[in-house]
């Protein structure tokens, strides 16, 4: 009996050893240079909160108030007043009171994010989704955290070796030669599988001005799941903006000063729920993008009630004025695994002809015009870098308006 008593003994002191080595190792790694600079990275993005809520999926919602979000931190936006809202909004050709997602005849508040099954964000404060160590350890570098490495699908080149730039591939649908001053699209919500984590499959628009050399100007808004970013598979709400073709200026969401948030109840880089099933119950998210003729500002809508905040003017060059294109369309990042092309699927996992239910779409796709209404876009054209790897095929009915299918599965027997 003794010795049974010094041998437990024995493991309790062993394990407070390790314990303590792993404490200390902990504490050493958080006094190394990278590891202030982690920290001093992590306090810079994540806002005091006045309340915190715990989603059933692992994030972290920081209710910030609206004062004190990250915008705050561009020099130019110091001082600057918050407009609470726009003093023009478009009107448009479709109800939003169609999408599966948003709307709800009970009068009850719908469900939109994973998050809001654990509560809501207070008024005067925005949710903002907690950057983890984690998030930032997977990043290639601190700087890169939170920003794209290439620039946006340009249809319109000639040059074989800038349609799969960077592993990048797309299925769109677009428009060129006129001046935009927004654009609408209700997006077919999917979960698809992505087979490593350094790639990605979004659902997006895109507003674009300038050239597609290093002065682009780019507005963004879709779903995307992307496991480097946030560290799972789930399918998430996101925006991107940059004024320099991704190089120094942007982010995604609110990880760096830019986007204003005005909005309490949706959190950029938060899960959608629910989402489409293969030949099941099919769900939809509506965007719209609009610049305010007044203010100058452009802001963004999700659903029929919900208008986000906006991206002052002046933080673009071109989109001060106006956009010159307009995409809508899913991306997938393709790895070329084991020297093979990718299985990450975009959209639903399966090509266009498969229709409703099967496909993923767009649908009641339109622009603003220089009157601050929504048209249908005229001169509509589609683009692909591999019709066998992804695909889309447009089309237009009196429900759906102007509508396209898109997506495939990458990796196939035509598609090796």
């Amino acid at each position: 009996m003794a010795r049974a008593r010094g041998g437990a003994a024995w493991v309790l002191a062993a394990a407070w050893v390790l314990l303590w080595a792993a404490a200390a190792a902990v504490a050493a790694e958080a006094r190394s240079p990278a590891g202030r600079r982690v920290h001093r990275h992590l306090k810079r993005l994540n806002k005091p909160a006045v309340k915190s809520i715990e989603s059933p999926d692992g994030d972290i919602i920081d209710c910030v108030h609206i004062s004190h979000q990250p915008a705050f931190d561009h020099p130019l936006l110091k001082n600057h007043t918050i407009q609470f809202r726009p003093a023009y909004h478009p009107e448009g050709l479709y109800d939003d009171a169609k999408s599966s997602i948003g709307s709800n005849n009970a009068g009850e508040k719908p469900m939109l994010q994973m998050w809001h099954r654990n509560g809501r964000c207070p008024e005067g404060t925005v949710p903002i989704r907690r950057t983890k160590k984690d998030d930032l350890l997977r990043a290639s570098s601190l700087r890169r955290y939170g920003r794209k490495r290439h620039t946006a699908p340009n249809p319109l080149s000639v040059d074989p070796n800038m349609l799969s730039e960077g592993g990048h591939q797309h299925a769109i649908a677009y428009v060129e030669g006129d001046k935009y001053y927004g654009a609408k699209a209700t997006i077919n919500v999917w979960e698809p599988k992505i087979q490593q984590v350094n790639e990605f499959s979004l659902s997006q628009l895109w507003i674009l001005g300038g050239s597609f050399g290093e002065d682009l100007n780019s507005i963004e808004a879709g779903w995307q799941v992307s496991p480097d970013l946030y560290g799972d598979n789930n399918t998430r709400l996101f925006t991107y903006w940059t004024s320099d073709a991704y190089q120094a200026t942007g982010c995604y969401n609110m990880l760096c000063s830019g986007f204003i948030q005005i909005n309490s109840e949706i959190a950029m880089g938060a899960s959608i729920f629910p989402i489409s099933n293969y030949a099941g119950s099919q769900y939809d998210i509506s965007i719209l993008i609009w610049k305010d003729p007044k203010e100058g500002n452009w802001w963004m809508q999700f659903g029929k009630e919900y208008v986000l905040g906006y991206w002052p003017s002046f933080v673009f060059s071109y989109l001060v004025d106006s956009a010159s294109m307009i995409e809508w369309g899913g991306e997938v990042v393709n790895m070329e695994p084991n020297g093979a092309h990718t299985s990450t699927q975009m959209g639903s996992g399966h090509f266009p002809e498969e229709g409703f239910g099967k496909a993923s779409y767009f649908k009641n796709i339109q622009v603003v015009d220089s009157s601050n209404q929504l048209s249908a876009p005229k001169g509509v054209g589609t683009f692909t870098e591999q019709s066998n790897c992804y695909d889309v095929q447009n089309g237009n009915n009196g429900d759906w308006g102007t509508y396209f299918y898109y997506g495939g599965p990458g990796k196939n027997s035509n598609c090796p």
